[in-house]
């Protein structure tokens, strides 16, 4: 007996751009794709806060140590350029660990204005736990993970954000983002 179904696209991606094609705003992929992304901040958020209360490390701290325990003498500007965070957004996370006591500075015997970061003790303990963490979940999911189906993630993943770096760039220098920001 002949299969029935009508050919077509084979992803779910492609199906929701058929569906999409026809009207349905429910199957429109770059929403799809926008509500996935949402749904990972999502966690990502609830992760970090319930990381904090059991670990007293939020994800962005974690990430710091991990960060710090894989290149000790690292400077911050180097760390905020990593993760992709502001500088000032880092003083502050640096701030936290260096008064929890998981990091120490220590000067830059080439130049006197750096300083280095290197883990206490204790910011060696914190980054040898595992559990319950963004990276073992991150670890978890890609244990699942074809090199193929990483490669591609990893391609639009890093096209997404250049594409949104270029399009916070353009509206700044056009005076978009300026007017809003202005209003509030």
């Amino acid at each position: 007996m002949r299969d029935r179904r009508p050919a077509g696209p084979a992803s779910p991606l492609a199906r929701r751009s058929a569906h999409a094609a026809r009207g349905d705003p429910a199957d429109d992929p770059a929403l799809h794709v926008m509500r996935l992304i949402w749904a990972v901040d999502h966690e990502l958020h609830s992760l970090s806060k319930r990381m904090h209360a059991a670990i007293g490390l939020t994800v962005p701290q974690r990430m710091t140590l991990l960060v710090i325990g894989r290149q000790p003498g690292i400077p911050a500007s180097e760390i905020a350029a990593l993760l992709h965070v502001h500088p000032g957004t880092m003083s502050g996370i640096i701030r936290r660990l260096e008064s929890g006591k998981y990091l120490e500075r220590l000067g830059d015997e080439a130049d006197a204005r750096r300083m280095r970061l290197s883990l206490t003790e204790r910011g060696r303990r914190a980054n040898s736990r595992r559990g319950g963490t963004f990276e073992a979940a991150v670890r978890k999911t890609l244990a699942s993970t074809s090199p193929t189906q990483l490669a591609s993630f990893e391609d639009v993943l890093t096209r997404l954000a250049r594409t949104l770096r270029d399009t916070v760039e353009g509206q700044t220098a056009g005076g978009q983002l300026r007017a809003v920001a202005r209003r509030r």
